[in-house]
């Protein structure tokens, strides 16, 4: 079966990905990060998702969240260090946006990076999907 492993973004062993942004006000951009498609499809079909505040510190391949599906219940870590600036609001009344775009609708968190080098530690997408092939 084949994944889509956008190579815009880097990949955790872990299945998370992270996403560099730029925004308006903040030329270095936040870190947007969800799930692989891979993540996705192993899951099933995803029913809960449980994400941090806005405000809070996460570190990089710390725990952040859980996410739930009828096969399974896995913990999410995180692949930067960083204060949470933004939550996907809508996945708490639609977790399936995490199986129906994992790339897109189904984004998670966004984070204000404490070292924006972290990005260069994880995997590429070439790297990502030599590990899940």
């Amino acid at each position: 079966m084949s994944f889509d492993i956008p190579d815009d973004r880097r990949y955790q062993d872990s299945h998370e990905w992270a996403l560099e942004t730029e925004t308006e006000t903040d030329a270095d951009g936040r870190i947007r990060i969800g799930i692989s498609d891979f993540a996705q499809d192993e899951l099933g079909d995803v029913v809960f998702v449980e994400l941090p505040d806005e405000g809070e510190d996460i570190s990089r391949g710390s725990e952040f969240g859980v996410i739930e599906s009828i096969k399974a219940v896995s913990d999410l870590y995180a692949p930067v260090s960083g204060e949470v600036v933004a939550v996907n609001d809508d996945l708490f009344d639609a977790p399936e946006l995490v199986n129906d775009d994992p790339f897109g609708d189904g984004w998670m968190l966004e984070v204000d990076a404490a070292d924006a080098d972290e990005l260069d530690a994880l995997l590429s997408a070439n790297e990502y999907e030599e590990q899940v092939a």
